[in-house]
């Protein structure tokens, strides 16, 4: 399938807003009624510079209702703490959870903004004893953070992320509790969960979510899907995506649209299959 380079032609995505969320997620506004199933998850699932990501192409694949609560750089945290959302899943046929990056929630080393999880907000007094070196007014971005951590020491960064890993392990087990429908937990990824969990680099997001961790949320999930961009898929780069001049260095960052068609190629008829069932036992 080829796909063209849309460069400086960016998407509105036409923010909408739910009942009891403060959140605006990417339109159009869907009514909350009969069958349909919620996403939940970060920049991949709202479809940051995708002009059709895949919510919207499973929709198009199955005739299923798929509302889209994609939340740019969205941790665990942002959904634990949104009623409307929780609201939404409960009255969902089936629920689909991107796995989110371990380090974008708050946690007892530093904390995240409440609803930009990516941005850091302060270091907390153990992070500080720990890497008594580093200047944290220094971060703006937990990303670069936890980056420049690393690289000051890989023994000490290991014991911090190791007690994040846990915590977010934890979180996510609460998440999938509440989500009040079948779940499906997605990831997508450019790796595999067996492999480089433990970078920081922006290619391997998730970050520092590793296969024990997946497996462990497994028995609270109907089924875990796993789609793993090809260096081919990769190699496409921004080809397809629409974005302004200032946005290409995002645009960088995110999966293509080839990956959100290789998502929606392997959850579109589990999804149309989940929500029938449900629909028949009713």
């Amino acid at each position: 399938m080829a796909y063209e380079r849309m460069g400086d032609s960016p998407l509105t995505y036409q923010p909408c807003g739910y009942p009891g969320s403060k959140l605006r997620f990417r339109g159009p506004r869907r009514k909350l009624n009969g069958p349909y199933a919620a996403f939940l998850g970060g920049t991949d699932t709202y479809g940051k510079f995708i002009e059709r990501p895949f919510p919207a192409l499973i929709e198009a694949r199955t005739g299923v209702k798929c509302v889209n609560f994609g939340w740019p750089n969205a941790g665990v945290d942002v959904y634990l703490n949104d009623i409307g959302v929780l609201m939404a899943t409960a009255n969902a046929d089936v629920t689909i959870v991107q796995v989110p990056c371990v380090t974008n929630m708050t946690n007892r080393f530093y904390s995240v903004h409440p609803r930009r999880n990516d941005r850091f907000l302060e270091a907390s007094g153990t992070l500080r004893a720990i890497y008594g070196e580093v200047d944290f007014t220094e971060f703006h971005f937990v990303r670069h953070m936890l980056q420049c951590l690393q690289k000051v020491s890989s023994e000490r960064f290991a014991t911090v992320i190791e007690e994040i890993q846990t915590a977010w392990v934890s979180r996510m087990q609460l998440l999938l509790h509440k989500v009040d429908s079948k779940v499906i937990l997605l990831w997508m990824s450019a790796r595999r969960p067996e492999d480089d969990a433990d970078r920081t680099e922006v290619e391997f997001d998730p970050i520092c979510v590793t296969r024990k961790m997946l497996e462990t949320l497994r028995p609270m999930t109907d089924q875990v899907i796993e789609v793993t961009a090809s260096e081919e898929v990769r190699a496409d780069g921004t080809n397809g995506m629409r974005f302004s001049a200032l946005e290409a260095p995002a645009a960088q960052e995110v999966m293509g649209p080839r990956c959100h068609y290789q998502v929606a190629e392997a959850l579109g008829p589990l999804v149309a299959q989940m929500v029938a069932e449900t629909n028949k036992a009713r």
